[in-house]
């Protein structure tokens, strides 16, 4: 389906903002840091692109990362916090890495510029890079920053939507976040890089709603493909690619659209997307490769904007693994 000529003039004006050094999102802005830390995105930069040469899987990593943080008490880095009861303690987060990443970015950057850059900018910025390097160069989207880093990490302040929850209750949760449908479906179409592993799908498998069966909207060969590298009773977890184009599985692109349409998603959720009447129609335009890549753009600046703390409500850490008053874990 052709793109429709308001979508067209609305992603002009917005890539028209970005372009401009007022560009701003609230408290957030482009430039932030251009008098107290001028050179803080070529810092960042330098180190994401050490990085990823020698470990691509660092995108989905910090996309996860950026997401579970952003979206379960604000974009304010409190799920970087240790502590016994702190977010990474949730079970929705145990999984979460990319922790290593991050401190060496901030060591890097508390090296040029002190006690001046939040932890919750940085995740910004490295996963901006992320992104766009696993995209080969064509996802770049600007993100303004100016967001302080929490006081508060509890694991009981952890809300994150669940792969096997239905697209109503799944859109409830971005509706309250006051992300729209659209916002929902570009924000999960960052499983276009990154896996699960087998235990996370074995019931889709081998016992689907306690049947005894395969789920029946997966597609029967890819569900003998998955059968394989997941056998019943076995101890190993392998990964899976959440993307099953083996040639886009780590690019960040819109087949990820394409393979559930086919009804080839791998978790429950990405193939709802594909047939739940609020959704499947943008899944259709995604996957006809109606701007993709800049509208995904888009969502992340949305979603790096939820939430953020100002000056009276967070602080500017120095390690981002702690916080000032050491008592933000609750």
């Amino acid at each position: 389906m052709a793109m429709k000529n308001s979508t067209i003039s609305a992603l002009i004006v917005f890539l028209a903002l970005l372009s401009s050094s007022h560009f701003s999102y609230g408290q957030l802005r482009l430039g932030f840091y251009n008098e107290t830390c001028p050179n803080v995105e070529q810092i960042v930069s330098q180190v994401v692109q050490d990085a990823f040469s020698k470990n691509s899987t660092l995108a989905p990593l910090m996309i996860r990362l950026y997401f579970h943080d952003c979206f379960s008490n604000g974009c304010d880095a409190s799920l970087l916090l240790d502590g016994r009861t702190s977010e990474k303690t949730a079970p929705p987060n145990l999984s979460v890495d990319g922790y290593a990443l991050i401190d060496t970015v901030k060591t890097a950057v508390e090296k040029n510029c002190t006690g001046v850059v939040s932890c919750a900018d940085i995740i910004a910025l490295a996963t901006r890079d992320l992104v766009n390097l696993a995209s080969g160069g064509k996802a770049r989207y600007e993100i303004p920053t100016g967001r302080f880093d929490g006081r508060v990490s509890s694991a009981l302040l952890v809300k994150l939507p669940g792969p096997e929850m239905s697209v109503s209750a799944t859109f409830k949760m971005f509706e309250d976040r006051n992300f729209t449908i659209t916002d929902m479906v570009l924000l999960l179409g960052g499983h276009t890089i990154g896996v699960t592993h087998c235990s996370f799908i074995m019931d889709r498998l081998y016992n689907f709603n306690n049947t005894k069966n395969s789920d029946p909207a997966m597609d029967p060969n890819l569900v003998k493909e998955l059968k394989k590298d997941c056998p019943q009773n076995s101890g190993e977890n392998k990964r899976i690619n959440l993307d099953q184009n083996v040639s886009s599985s780590n690019i960040v692109d819109a087949s990820f659209y394409k393979q559930i349409k086919s009804r080839r998603g791998i978790l429950k959720i990405d193939d709802l997307l594909a047939t739940d009447a609020m959704t499947k129609q943008t899944v259709t335009d995604f996957a006809n490769g109606n701007d993709f890549l800049a509208r995904f753009g888009q969502a992340m600046v949305k979603l790096g904007a939820f939430g953020v703390k100002d000056k009276s409500t967070g602080e500017i850490r120095t390690s981002c693994r702690s916080c000032k008053n050491l008592l933000c874990v609750a």
